[in-house]
């Protein structure tokens, strides 16, 4: 196959329900799967119950896929760069430099940016991870993610950044950023999560949202300083990494 006139590479995979598996993250266990039995009526399945049972079975997954992952950082961004964009490029050095720092990289798994750091990852030998969610326009898990998990739910999906991120990087996007974004702040500031950096990559897009909260939000009383504490803007990769790299050695020295 081609794309753009290359060749594509075939990149070897091994799926395990809603769990991706690439490159050296493939494990050579079986799981046996039952099928549900789809005969009779179907009403049932749609009703709050089962919900419960598929919402469950979303968060054993994550779980299960996550629970040996180690050091991670996620990197969020937007879905609509490509190749060649300078924000793209941005993101590929992000993960790449995350991965040689010895973190894993989790992003959301989609297009864009979150391609973009997941293939730096990759390529520099890091565990690469995407988080997808089931979108109407977007097209599964980048072949980049070496362990892919789907997910119906985005709560379900955010509890897996959260738990097993360390700090979130997070390059210019648009709603699913800022979402990912505020989550992030709001469980740091009220004390949901702890040692938790929040860096902003690109301070030409970023500014303008940090001058806003100083001088609306913070003037207004709606936060406090503290709360701007919590925000680090740079255009440095290395400035990035290296606050999530001092925050895991404070970890390690107080845990």
């Amino acid at each position: 196959m081609t794309r753009h006139g290359r060749l594509t590479p075939v990149v070897k995979s091994k799926t395990k329900g809603p769990v991706v598996q690439r490159r050296d993250q493939i494990d050579e266990g079986t799981t046996d799967q039952r099928l549900l039995d789809s005969r009779g009526p179907s009403d049932w399945i749609h009703t709050d119950p089962w919900r419960v049972l598929r919402i469950q079975a979303e968060f054993i997954e994550g779980f299960g896929a996550l629970a040996e992952l180690g050091p991670a950082v996620a990197v969020f961004g937007s879905a609509r760069n490509h190749p060649g964009d300078p924000t793209y490029a941005q993101a590929e050095q992000t993960g790449r430099a995350l991965a040689e720092a010895g973190f894993s990289v989790i992003t959301g798994g989609g297009p864009g940016s979150m391609e973009a750091a997941n293939k730096g990852a990759s390529e520099a030998g890091g565990v690469s991870v995407g988080l997808g969610i089931e979108l109407p326009f977007e097209s599964g898990l980048n072949q980049w993610a070496d362990i892919g998990v789907n997910f119906r739910y985005f709560f379900a999906r955010k509890t897996m950044f959260v738990k097993y991120s360390q700090g979130f990087i997070v390059l210019p996007g648009g709603f699913g950023t800022l979402d990912e974004l505020f989550e992030a702040l709001t469980l740091a500031q009220t004390g949901k999560v702890t040692s938790f950096p929040v860096v902003l990559l690109g301070t030409d897009y970023w500014s303008g949202l940090i001058g806003w909260l100083r001088d609306t939000a913070l003037e207004r009383g709606m936060i406090k300083p503290s709360d701007l504490d919590m925000l680090q803007l740079t255009d440095d990769v290395d400035e990035a990494v290296a606050v999530m790299v001092a925050s895991r050695d404070e970890r390690q020295t107080t845990g």
